[in-house]
């Protein structure tokens, strides 16, 4: 295909499913999707060959995504679909890992031939059960299941399915709101879709699907390729549950292929951190094509000369019906474990140890006029340093989510911030410091006890710096009433207990002693660092 047009092409398909995922936003009824982009969106072939994504959304919602449209295929086989057939599911094991993200699919028609699919994925502010937290001993205690179904059949709602999950969650209306914004943007990019292939004379997608796939496939195998043959293996600790959770990674690297192996890595937990495969399978080559090739396109073409596996009934391979709702938690330790893994080789393509997994906290309870009210919400602590960069403070990576501004929550839930900060001292020390984490203080305008969970980690295990630079500061959790707790589970408190986090920092890169004296100058200008820190871990005299 000649390479302007092909350009060409790209970007335009590029723009559609933007337009999409912005329909999707802009169309949602809560903070998790339209503040924090909490999505995915992607546009496929008729065979279910992911061509392109949006710009925005996560590595587990996008890249699960990426390969679970074959298990709606299994179900709704292409011939049986028509216009106006949308299909939606929450399976954990099928779709990005737990219950609270709904899948939505919608085939996309051109005179009555199918030509390819829209999808996205969007976190639910509820989904019923306990809520989002780690506290359940089996997935049917952490909310509603929907298996693969039809959410509109030739164009009419599924008004059954509509009445369950009304009767089964805390807030319907922005669940419900959610999921019609899903089959929204879907259509949205499919009326896109449409005028893009008329415009440019296309019958169907396959061709054009085919060259970029294909030409993904061959860049990312080439990258591969440079690095040497070998194992690479690292392991990592998470804080788990009531015990801390190894995680094992060995690399394969064998010419223009990788076979990633998490064998090693500890047994299923009872409480719902487990990682199902097909996520485990996301952040393991999201990491490795951000470390090796982060230019090419994320379609079916750059997972093809990757393969992931982790043993079943593994913590990173959960089975039905082990627990799953906080699956993000070791999910976003994955690209940390890779990373680690490579250092020896490519030192200056990877980035120390952060704080990893977003620190998830929901509010359960009756607001001062006695209504019920659910809230959740994403905070970030520091991204570890690059080999030639300091990292970022409060910033989400793996996941990329953004934060929801204070205002924002403040107006959509009786929650009140006291306090949001940066944390200093938090960044481990190096040539290049790792990222800070923050600071919150909360409470609730109740006059009743309130449901708080908090699903975090590192207060036990902080991330770890590399080639001589110092662990970032692990987390902690406190209460007003002088408490200090763990950093999982569900609490139940009095109207005017407040809470404070202190999310952790990331790892340093390169040894202390190497850092620029300006730069430990600016950081103490800034309140990045006090003098005693900057005495201790640098050296610095006044």
């Amino acid at each position: 295909m000649d390479a302007i047009r092909l350009e060409v092409m790209w970007n335009r398909l590029v723009s559609v499913v933007n337009e999409q995922a912005a329909a999707l936003m802009r169309t949602s009824f809560t903070s998790i999707v339209r503040e924090a982009g909490d999505l995915s969106a992607g546009v496929f072939d008729a065979r279910g060959n992911m061509i392109a994504q949006a710009v925005t959304g996560t590595p587990g919602h996008i890249n699960a995504m990426a390969t679970c449209i074959h298990h709606f295929l299994a179900v709704y086989p292409a011939q049986t679909l028509g216009p106006g057939d949308v299909l939606i599911t929450n399976d954990p094991q099928k779709t990005s890992g737990h219950l609270h993200d709904f899948t939505v699919i919608t085939p996309v028609f051109l005179r009555e031939e199918l030509v390819g699919f829209f999808g996205n994925t969007c976190h639910v502010l509820d989904i019923g059960g306990i809520g989002l937290s780690t506290d359940a001993r089996s997935v049917f205690e952490e909310g509603l299941f929907v298996p693969i179904t039809k959410l509109f059949a030739r164009g009419q709602p599924n008004e059954e399915l509509l009445k369950i999950l009304t009767a089964n969650v805390r807030t319907p209306e922005p669940v419900l709101g959610d999921i019609y914004a899903q089959a929204a943007g879907n259509d949205v990019g499919a009326a896109r879709l449409i005028e893009f292939m008329t415009e440019f004379g296309l019958d169907s997608l396959e061709p054009l699907a085919d060259e970029i796939i294909d030409r993904s496939e061959q860049a990312m195998r080439r990258a591969i390729s440079a690095l040497p043959d070998g194992f690479y293996r690292n392991e990592v600790w998470s804080d788990g549950y009531e015990q801390p959770v190894k995680l094992a990674v060995s690399i394969e690297k064998s010419g223009d292929h990788m076979h990633v192996d998490w064998a090693g890595s500890s047994m299923e937990s009872e409480r719902g951190i487990n990682v199902v495969l097909n996520y485990t399978h996301a952040y393991t080559t999201y990491a490795l094509k951000c470390a090796l090739a982060p230019e090419i396109p994320n379609n079916e073409g750059s997972f093809r000369p990757v393969t992931v596996d982790a043993p079943p009934r593994s913590i990173l391979n959960a089975q039905p019906p082990a627990p799953v709702a906080a699956r993000h938690i070791l999910g976003h330790f994955l690209p940390g474990a890779v990373f680690g893994a490579l250092a020896h080789a490519i030192p200056d393509r990877v980035m120390a140890e952060g704080a990893a997994n977003i620190w998830n906290l929901q509010f359960l309870g009756y607001d001062m006029t006695g209504d019920p009210f659910a809230y959740v919400w994403f905070s970030c602590g520091g991204t570890g340093a690059r080999a030639t960069k300091d990292g970022l403070h409060a910033t989400a990576f793996p996941s990329g989510i953004s934060g929801v501004p204070a205002e924002v929550i403040e107006q959509l839930s009786p929650v009140v911030m006291h306090e949001r900060s940066i944390r200093e001292n938090s960044g481990g020390a190096g040539r290049y410091r790792g990222g800070c984490g923050q600071r919150l203080e909360l409470g609730v305008r109740t006059n009743q006890k309130y449901t708080f969970s908090g699903l975090f980690d590192r207060l036990h295990h902080p991330a770890q710096g590399f080639a001589g630079g110092l662990p970032g500061a692990p987390g902690a959790l406190h209460l007003s009433d002088g408490t200090r707790v763990d950093g999982k589970g569900t609490l139940r408190l009095d109207p005017d207990v407040r809470i404070t986090l202190d999310l952790p920092g990331g790892g340093g890169y390169f040894p202390p002693s190497e850092r620029d004296p300006e730069l430990i100058a600016q950081d103490l200008r800034t309140g990045i660092i006090d003098e005693e820190t900057a005495s201790r871990d640098y050296g610095w005299s006044s």
